[in-house]
């Protein structure tokens, strides 16, 4: 018997991106150490050492069956940790590498403990191997061996530090970690040693959990299911069906804000414990607050595992352990707790399934539903997207796939309709003489709610970091007459720019629409904006100088436990006013908000971005549903130079109906998805000239490629700039591919790139299924 072992190395580089074949010694390395799929090895690599992954582990029976000489093959130096992932695992890293066109070794990342790989590391003797960044952090305890009764009955009246020792144990439950026990009795060493001497007390290491406060404290009660109103019923009731068919069927929850979607995915979640399996919640990173946190653990104790870019490296490390120790039934977490070391996943909640955070940004550029998607169809799963604004690619798939089904919650759980939504025409505000960014109507409604004491919600939207040019008296944008986005402001040669097809224009004088000269860039910061409002309501007599602005921003959150501490300050205030940017528009449930105002709803309307519209609505949608959540009635103002966009108009009807039957008319026309399959192809560097060459380079290879495999149903758009033409220090140029819905773009595009050579003078990466092209 014939054994090998197939590693990946952790080298990042196209040169060596595929598994490499190295002998076992009756399964085990030279160390001795049995070897699995899923453990770190250190193998030869030439005349050096590298660090790798087991992908796969095969026996063959003869010489003649291995399908390379194993006299050839080099054995695996040592097993240094893991195994991290199993076979199915293994099995999902090369979907993703084939699938989004990335780096195998980056996919088997995704499945490793955070800062938990030992890896090389080059120094001047040559390849040292450095233990993991993050690991096991143990703490000393001690614990009473006797009663406490006894031990009190052995120790002198004088000996008082030991008595106060065994007294604070015993108050404790019998064990105290050593730094509890340094606060209470000042310093415990020289004592618990010498109760220890006298067999009293065992001082111990043990394993200490970081993060571990969030948990509920040993022997607290869960909360029991709360009753479902029928909404809820219908809902849980069409999960269990999609659940019984084992057949990786997909649930779409459409459900307004505050329907009560959290509580059915609760009792579906208890309902897949119940069957022995286990279940992944993936929330949007910002809405990943202790009060979305506490719910599930309200209801789960304990075994809920929490993983999330803001917590510690140490943090995710251990609840990586914690997961794949077994210790958890439920993890809830961002994207990538999609690939956490779960066992028999039954269900995968996705909560807020049209957020872009679902996709992640660097290699591999995944998206969380679609790997959701392939890993319960595999698992006979089920997986549940839910959404107050389901996107628009699966409001479309629901219409044409019998495995989807749409379960609708149209009432909030209150009883109370959504709120009203009232559109503020500013260019008509300008034209009266206004030059405030805030419109008579909303500082209006901001005085008599701040005078009623209540609070009061404003977005500002800064997604945009494009510039473009708004009319202010009449709201027109110009924009590319083949794309249907907006064209993009170039200060270099003042000129107007798609950035999808070239199309370019000088920027005119005047407005080609209405003839005003006030045609000017648009845009503001959170800063300027909240000084704005500080002056505002500084010279409101309802209002003044004690009413407090929480400005929620990048800025304001960047620092750990920032998000929590600015919603808890808002929520402490008897009135308050919270400005924000995107990231308050979901996850905020306050009684008390009477008022949201979308202060510049135009900013991602006017993205040079086929789902701008789409974007605006969703985001008009979510805010609006901050509201009224109590008994208090709601209001929202959306502020807008473009009253007449059928984002706009859409959003203020609440007609999703209609405005998503216009935009995939749009879709169909400029062939947008969900009618089509696009691949981004990103090209960037130091050098312009650089990049423009190796993209023409590469598009007249495609143009071969293209033509002589698929022919004319594929569409190759030609290079052109990204909108962000230059991004930290490097050009940066794309090219667009587009294929026919229900065609796999990927096979093809990977292995033209899996064979092509890396040029040294620009990089390039391919962007699958893109959520924009900025």
């Amino acid at each position: 018997m014939i054994q090998t072992a197939s590693v990946i190395l952790d080298i990042p580089t196209q040169a060596l991106d595929s598994p490499y074949a190295y002998g076992l010694a009756d399964g085990c390395a030279a160390d001795g150490e049995p070897v699995s799929v899923g453990n770190a090895v250190l193998v030869p690599l030439g005349s050096r050492k590298a660090v790798g992954f087991v992908i796969a582990v095969d026996r063959w029976e003869t010489e003649a069956a291995c399908p390379v000489d194993p006299r050839k093959l080099k054995g695996v130096t040592r097993v240094l940790a893991g195994p991290f992932f199993d076979e199915e695992g293994a099995a999902c890293a090369q979907f993703l590498a084939d699938r989004y066109i990335a780096p195998l070794s980056a996919c088997v990342r995704l499945f490793t403990p955070p800062g938990g790989v030992p890896h090389l590391v080059n120094g001047p003797r040559g390849q040292r191997l450095e233990a993991p960044a993050v690991g096991e952090v143990e703490e000393r305890w001690a614990v009473l061996t006797a009663p406490a009764e006894e031990a009190l009955e052995q120790l002198s009246k004088t000996a008082v530090k030991q008595r106060q020792v065994v007294e604070a144990l015993a108050a404790a439950g019998g064990s105290l970690n050593m730094g509890q026990l340094n606060q209470q009795v000042g310093s415990a060493s020289a004592p618990c040693k010498a109760l220890a001497d006298r067999g009293l007390v065992a001082v111990e290491a043990r394993r200490r959990m970081r993060g571990a406060a969030e948990a509920l404290p040993e022997g607290a009660s869960v909360q029991e299911p709360l009753p479902l109103l029928p909404d809820q019923q219908n809902a849980l009731k069409v999960i269990n069906e999609a659940r019984a068919a084992r057949d990786g069927s997909v649930v779409v929850l459409d459900g307004v804000t505050g329907s009560g979607k959290t509580e059915v995915y609760l009792q579906a979640i208890s309902a897949v414990l119940a069957e022995g399996r286990t279940a992944i919640v993936l929330v949007p990173e910002i809405s990943l607050t202790p009060q979305t946190v506490g719910r599930f653990r309200a209801r789960f104790g304990n075994r809920v595992a929490v993983m999330h870019s803001r917590m510690s490296a140490g943090e995710r490390f251990d609840q990586w352990q914690f997961i794949q120790s077994g210790g958890a039934d439920v993890v809830v977490g961002a994207r990538s707790a999609l690939f956490a070391p779960l066992a028999n996943v039954g269900l995968v909640v996705i909560d807020e399934e049209h957020e872009s955070t679902y996709k992640q940004e660097s290699q591999p550029r995944y998206r969380a539903v679609d790997v959701a998607l392939w890993m319960m169809e595999r698992a006979g799963g089920t997986v549940v997207l839910g959404s107050a604004t389901p996107s628009i690619e699966t409001l479309e798939r629901l219409g044409r796939d019998g495995r989807w089904r749409r379960a609708a919650m149209p009432h909030r759980t209150n009883g109370k309709p959504l709120p009203p939504i009232e559109v503020v025409d500013m260019a008509r505000e300008f034209s009266a003489g206004s030059r405030s960014m805030f419109s008579g109507a909303l500082t209006c409604a901001l005085a008599d709610t701040l005078a009623a004491g209540r609070k009061a919600v404003l977005l500002l939207n800064q997604r945009g970091f494009a510039k473009f040019l708004l009319c202010r008296d009449c709201g027109f944008v110009p924009s590319c007459p083949s794309c249907a986005t907006s064209l993009t402001y170039h200060e270099d040669g003042a000129k107007l720019v798609c950035h999808h097809c070239g199309y370019s224009a000088p920027v005119p004088p005047k407005c080609p629409e209405c003839g005003s000269p006030y045609l000017k860039k648009f845009g503001a910061g959170t800063q300027r904006v909240e000084a704005d409002l500080r002056a505002l309501l500084d010279a409101m007599p309802e209002a003044g100088p004690e009413v407090p602005i929480i400005r929620m921003d990048a800025d304001t959150t960047r620092f750990k436990g920032a998000h929590e501490r600015l919603l808890q300050a808002f929520g402490a205030q008897p009135r308050a006013v919270l400005l924000g940017t995107q990231m308050i528009a979901k996850g905020l449930d306050f009684d008390d908000v009477a008022l949201v105002g979308v202060i510049n709803a135009d900013t991602q309307l006017n993205l040079p971005d086929f789902r701008a519209a789409e974007r605006t609505f969703n985001l008009i949608e979510q805010v609006a549903g901050r509201a009224g959540r109590g008994d208090v009635p709601g209001q929202v103002l959306v502020q807008t130079y473009e009253p007449s966009s059928a984002a706009i108009m859409g959003a203020a009807r609440y007609a999703r109906d209609w405005f998503v039957a216009g935009e995939l008319q749009k879709r169909r026309l400029f062939s947008y998805p969900p009618y089509v399959r696009m691949a981004n192809i990103l090209i960037w560097g130091p050098s312009l000239d650089d990049v423009k060459d190796v993209a023409a380079q590469l598009h007249r290879q495609l143009e071969v490629l293209i033509r002589d495999q698929v022919g004319d149903s594929w569409q190759l758009l030609a290079p052109v700039p990204c909108v962000l033409e230059r991004l930290r220090g490097a050009w940066r140029w794309h090219i667009v591919v587009k294929c026919p819905q229900g065609s796999d773009i990927s096979p093809l595009l990977l292995g033209f790139f899996r064979q092509r050579k890396a040029d040294k003078r620009a990089n390039v990466a391919v962007d699958i299924d893109p959520l924009d092209l900025l």
